[in-house]
């Protein structure tokens, strides 16, 4: 069966420090590849390529590397540094990985369906969470794990991670108790329940107000005395 990993081609890189915002305006991209027991080497990639690899591809998915036509070589897409405004990247960190060796990193929540909650009930969805930490081999990395929002049918109801499917070959890292998705009722309604308490409370007290003012006031002297 070939192999069906996307690519990316890379070349040696000796500019290093400020002298990189010329590769930059050439269309180049300036990464670094690194893994464990492997020397960090300096690299440029094309940056038109790699945004269009960006765009197919998974925070976890493994890409094979050629560096100057050399062998490919398994890799994450481990950090990318953007530009603040433009959001175009500006340097990539690629983590050369081992195939048997476990990798720990953090996959995507991703909620589906529909909460009653929401639909009738006008109430917001809250994620409490947006990614958890996982362990597993790189080739069975997890894109992102799905969840539904259907069992939240109430202010009441709540997802946790123990309630996420986790592959068999995932090991899940994050506590099982940390709470996931909740829905949070309507704001109008909170303030309508707060302006009731309020008139409530205030009723009490002119209540007890006049209570105390009567028992206190004084009273016609009756004849004979």
């Amino acid at each position: 069966m070939p192999n069906a990993r996307p690519t990316l081609a890379a070349e040696a890189r000796t500019v290093t420090g400020k002298a990189v915002a010329r590769l930059r305006r050439e269309g180049k991209l300036p990464a670094v590849v690194y893994g464990h027991g492997v020397p960090s080497s300096n690299v440029t990639l094309d940056a038109h390529d790699f945004s269009l690899l960006r765009r197919h591809v998974g925070p976890n998915a493994l890409v094979d590397l050629t560096v100057d036509g050399t062998k490919p070589r398994p890799v994450l897409i481990h950090d990318v540094q953007v530009h603040p405004v433009n959001r175009r990247p500006l340097h990539a960190d690629l983590f050369i990985v081992r195939m048997t060796e476990e990798l720990i990193v953090d996959v995507q929540l991703v909620a589906t369906g529909e909460s009653e909650a929401v639909t009738r009930g006008n109430g917001t969805l809250i994620h409490a969470i947006e990614t958890v930490r996982v362990k597993a081999l790189p080739d069975h990395l997890p894109q992102s794990i799905e969840y539904s929002i259907e069992s939240l049918v109430d202010f009441e109801a709540a997802i946790h991670v123990r309630d996420l499917v986790i592959p068999a070959d995932v090991t899940l890292l994050t506590d099982p108790e940390e709470l996931v998705a909740r829905i949070l009722a309507p704001r109008v309604e909170v303030a309508e329940a707060e302006a009731a308490a309020e008139g409530e409370a205030a009723e009490a007290a002119e209540a007890g107000a006049a209570a105390e003012a009567g028992e206190g006031a004084p009273t016609e002297a009756s004849e004979g005395a």
